[in-house]
């Protein structure tokens, strides 16, 4: 009850210490049931708006038909701030959360809300945002670009890609880039599986390959013949890289990048 007076009538002190020991007050989120709710209006965050800001100000700003507070969990702000999972939420206005304390990856993965409003990752499940409108610049972005055959491109991407992804879909996260990686279904946050088998703790599991069907390089894979195979997989290959990983098979990923720019150049 102090630091919420405090964080109301001194915000600056409480900033000083929120800098000191935010990620602990944090752990009370996933260890303290009693008083999570609590500890959540406590917590200040890191967002595409701005530093240090709360919930309560996030769900004051929310947008209409907006139904979630969205968030990504990642290893640094700088790399969040260019993950292509970010597109389509910012291309209608919509705040995230940015997280990376450690302690956020586990703390994010209770079912939780505030103000009535569920905490849901761009990294993972469905993610629909037909209700919240684009900004007129991106409406009209999405206008002119041309998409590609969504059936057929799928199977040829899910073809090539075999074992190496669970499924091959469509994205509703993405506005220009190509690719992105996601969980599927109900499954873990892709960076919580990543922090657990770095401790022997979990398996990673195979993620969802989202795919941009306005993106030049998805519309040439149907396409593309022989090369359609090597385009499936710098799709994958590209999206690790966004996501801070490495493709299976660097090397691979090398030549296939190469040979595909050797023949660009070939045909211009």
């Amino acid at each position: 009850s102090e630091l919420e007076t405090l964080g109301d009538k001194e915000p600056e002190t409480f900033a000083k210490i929120w800098d000191a020991f935010g990620p602990v007050i944090k752990e009370g989120i996933w260890e303290d049931f009693e008083r999570r709710e609590k500890v959540l209006a406590l917590s200040r965050f890191t967002t595409t708006r701005g530093e240090k800001r709360s919930l309560k100000q996030y769900v004051e700003d929310i947008k209409p038909n907006q139904t979630d507070i969205y968030y990504l969990t990642g290893d640094s702000v700088e790399r969040l701030k260019s993950n292509p999972k970010l597109e389509s939420a910012a291309a209608r206005g919509i705040e995230v959360l940015l997280l990376t304390d450690p302690v956020d990856a586990f703390w994010t993965s209770a079912p939780l809300d505030f103000g009535g409003k569920p905490l849901k990752s761009l990294s993972q499940g469905d993610i629909d945002f037909s209700l919240i409108p684009l900004s007129e610049e991106k409406a009209d972005d999405v206008k002119d670009a041309a998409g590609a055959d969504e059936a057929a491109t799928i199977a040829l991407i899910k073809d090539a890609l075999g074992e190496r992804v669970s499924d091959v879909r469509a994205s509703q996260r993405l506005t220009s880039s190509a690719s992105c990686l996601v969980a599927g279904g109900d499954g873990r946050d892709r960076q919580l599986e990543r922090l657990l088998a770095m401790q022997n703790k979990g398996p990673i599991t195979r993620p969802v390959l989202e795919i941009n069907m306005r993106h030049p390089l998805v519309a040439a894979v149907a396409g593309a013949g022989d090369a359609a195979a090597d385009l499936s997989l710098l799709l994958l290959e590209q999206a690790q890289i966004l996501d801070g990983e490495l493709p299976e098979d660097p090397a691979g990923f090398a030549g296939r990048l190469n040979a595909l720019v050797l023949r660009g150049i070939a045909a211009g």
